[in-house]
């Protein structure tokens, strides 16, 4: 903690000599207009996202953003609705005033993204495969959580318990190899845990970018399999207070969701509110209620901060509480869900929204603290974070009913330097690190012991660009120390201290072939380093229904992947298809002997942590048709393979190829804009491919709906309304990676298991509006 505040000290006198010493304030101005007719247009989006600053045009296509620095080249996005995006670098010492001319199109294109790399660039020049979800994707595809809503992105899944719990996965790989970032800081909860979601809130996301593959070089250990990065809205332009009201309920377990945002930003001076609150009662499956399945979740946050001649520094705060139900199967006789007591569950139980025990209760707080300042001849990025994560599993009321109690805090920290451009080349140096003290051994039962951790990585990066060619390269060198400490409990823990360092790289490129046609490629190596309950569980995991036994003396993982890919994107057409190989070796996983080991009176299967050697490869591919701006035709496909080197079996938790098509058509009505109607498929293939103590899942098909409309109500203000609909026909399945699947349930009955969601459909209304401009 010391070290974070000395450092938030220097980096204030920074701030402070910055104000006197930088260049005069300036303001970045220009025109948008239609490349064919030169008619302005009024409405049209311009950013700098490395600045955190935007505006919107006027009625004459005009902008002014201001509160920027007068010196840099930064990256500058121009969209608008129907037109081809624009993406241009800007030295600001000599921008002055700047047209911009859009041509019409119906497939807008040219993604700006930050994730991956040191500063936002046009995702056609990054070499990583990165995805984009706007929230427009967000909010209307029926979800119950975040990570439901980005699970469409062609190589990402989730590992679900019920709708309220998703861990993400990336092409074969989840828990600890996926890191999640929000307000620009690593997500530390516990994500080692099956049971164990993502404490964020989904409304508060403008997008998502999704990273697959390797990204140790800009993010450490535990980015073995990617990246999910959750950003928030650029601040509100300059002299605008603005808000959005969402709204949205769902038909198969009552989820309400219910957010409300505020923002404002004076000469610079940027401000933000938020509050949400969802609400749901226990899901239907298409036979039958899951009991004591609902949940609630509340979410405030509120960020402050300055956007000014030395750049930018905003302050972020959250607080987020969770609370779900769980279940314990049972059946009885004629195969009914029952309680401990024999007894079947009422309708009037199952939709109560009152959560019964057994359940948890999730909170997570956040402050970080981010800013871009220019520092001599280039830039410091710097983000500062503290996390405080409680997750308690309950078994009844007060104290006597706390089951386990998971409590740490987390100190993290991350610099990058941006070295003046010369001739086309970019360089970064970095350093980033983070300190977590956790006590987990004060519940009735412990999974895993108290421990500390300290971890430390630093990295040069280096770009260079031609006109139609990126080249980039990075080295970086991480170092991990974890502490456990000894218990003596109703669990036996040991004292252990680990350390683990390791050297990773990656080289990217691109090309650009024309206009329309590109390829990228990477190759790069990452680490994991063993997480606390790989190397040290010792009880049983209540909500896995498993004893885990960990081993301090794992190693850490070592991946070696390269991915290529082609893009092809005109005003009719967008398409993509790429391929990837992952090498692992020392990859960690769980398995069983089949022993069993009795603990109050229970049997519980003993699983150990082991490791072996892994192979993963899998292939990508998008195409959207879009022949008249009135259908829009939407088609993905991903598959992953998954094997031990070793063993030669396939790695457990694999999820099953899958194919997805929407043909959305989107018609002009008057008094209405971005109206539509769409129907999807989603197709999933058997997954055969298991490892010894899986069973395999049967494929199946959903059929998806959705109809949706912006209506003007007056110059100023829009309301959008829509109903999405998912699994129509009612479809009794199970997800390949559910943990309500059989198998997974029961150690004593494998054929014990319940289906994924029934038939549910979302009905919404986002309202956004503005009390000044």
């Amino acid at each position: 903690m010391n070290k974070i505040l000395l450092f938030l000290a220097v980096l204030l006198s920074a701030i402070t000599s910055n104000i006197t010493s930088a260049a005069a304030q300036t303001e970045f101005s220009g025109k948008i207009t239609d490349a064919q007719t030169q008619a302005p247009l009024p409405g049209a989006a311009i950013s700098i996202p490395d600045l955190r600053s935007s505006a919107i045009t006027d009625q004459n296509g005009e902008f002014v953003i201001k509160n920027i620095p007068a010196r840099g080249r930064f990256l500058v996005q121009v969209s608008y609705i129907g037109y081809k995006t624009i993406t241009q670098t800007v030295d600001l010492a000599k921008a002055g005033e700047l047209s911009f001319a859009l041509q019409a199109s119906v497939i807008e294109g040219r993604e700006v993204v930050i994730t991956g790399s040191a500063s936002s660039s046009d995702n056609r020049k990054n070499s990583t495969s990165v995805s984009a979800v706007s929230k427009a994707d967000l909010l209307y595809h029926p979800s119950t959580n975040l990570i439901d809503a980005i699970s469409r992105v062609p190589g990402v899944a989730q590992v679900t318990t019920g709708p309220g719990i998703s861990k993400p996965v990336i092409r074969g790989l989840s828990y600890n190899r996926v890191v999640t970032v929000s307000d620009g800081v690593k997500q530390q909860g516990q994500q080692w845990g099956d049971e164990h979601g993502i404490e964020i809130d989904q409304y508060s996301a403008d997008h998502v970018e999704v990273l697959k593959g390797p990204a140790s070089l800009m993010y450490g250990s535990d980015a073995l399999g990617g990246v999910i990065n959750i950003l928030d809205g650029l601040p509100a332009p300059d002299g605008t207070l603005r808000g959005e009201l969402l709204t949205n309920y769902a038909t198969n377990n009552g989820l309400t969701g219910n957010s409300l945002m505020l923002q404002g930003n004076e000469n610079g001076f940027v401000y933000k509110v938020r509050g949400t609150y969802k609400n749901a009662y226990s899901y239907k499956t298409p036979t039958e209620y899951v009991p004591n399945s609902g949940f609630n979740e509340t979410n405030f946050e509120g960020q402050i901060g300055l956007n000014k001649k030395w750049g930018y520094a905003h302050l972020d705060a959250s607080s987020f509480r969770t609370n779900i139900g769980f279940y314990e199967p049972v059946r009885n006789d004629a195969g009914q869900l029952v309680d401990d007591e024999g007894n079947t569950f009422s309708d009037a139980q199952n939709k109560d929204r009152t959560l019964a025990y057994p359940k948890q209760d999730v909170r997570h707080y956040k402050i970080a603290l981010n800013s871009n300042i220019l520092l001599g001849e280039g830039s410091l990025k710097a983000t500062l974070g503290y996390q405080h994560n409680l997750r308690r599993e309950l078994e009844g009321a007060g104290n006597d009913g706390l089951a386990l109690f998971l409590n740490s805090h987390t100190y993290s920290y991350d610099l990058k330097y941006s070295f003046k451009d010369f001739n086309g080349w970019a360089s970064v140096l970095g350093a980033s690190g983070e300190f977590m003290h956790s006590v987990n051994t004060t519940g009735a039962e412990q999974l895993i012991p108290d421990y500390d951790s300290q971890a430390f990585g630093g990295f040069a990066y280096v770009k260079k660009t031609w006109d139609n060619d990126t080249f980039n390269a990075g080295i970086r060198f991480d170092w991990r120390k974890m502490t456990g400490k000894a218990f003596d409990g109703d669990s036996q823990f040991s004292a252990f201290s680990n350390k683990f360092s390791h050297v990773t790289g990656a080289l990217g490129y691109t090309h650009e072939f024309n206009d329309a046609f590109s390829f990228k490629a990477n190759a790069g190596s990452a680490f994991r380093a063993p997480n606390i309950a790989e190397l040290s569980a010792n009880g049983v995991h209540e909500g896995a229904f498993r004893y885990e036994v960990g081993n301090p003396d794992l190693k850490p993982e070592q991946s070696y992947q390269a991915d290529a890919s082609f893009d092809y994107q005109n005003q009719y057409i967008s398409t993509s298809v790429g391929a990837f190989a992952n090498i692992i070796n020392n990859y960690i996983y769980y398995c069983t002997s089949g022993q069993n080991i009795d603990v109050d009176g229970r049997d519980f299967p003993v699983y150990n942590f082991v490791q072996d050697d892994a192979f993963l490869r899998g292939i990508e591919a998008s195409l959207t048709l879009h022949p008249v701006s009135l259908i829009h035709f939407e088609n993905s496909f991903s598959y992953t393979r998954a094997t031990n080197r070793t063993t030669k079996e396939s790695l457990p938790f694999t999820p099953a190829a899958t194919l997805r098509n929407e043909l959305r058509f989107e018609p002009k009505i008057a008094g209405t804009s971005h109206s539509y109607i769409s129907v999807g498929i989603d197709n999933f293939w058997r997954q055969s491919k298991i490892d010894s103590f899986e069973q395999p899942t049967s494929g199946y098909t959903l059929l998806n709906a959705a109809i949706g409309t912006t209506l003007k109500l007056s110059k100023n203000q829009v309301i959008t309304v829509y109903a999405a609909g998912k699994n129509l026909l009612n479809k009794a399945y199970y997800d390949h990676l559910s943990r309500f699947k059989p198998g997974r349930l029961s150690d004593e009955d494998p054929t014990l298991g319940i289906y994924n969601m029934g038939r549910n459909i979302t009905f919404g209304v986002n309202i956004p509006f503005t009390l000044k401009q």
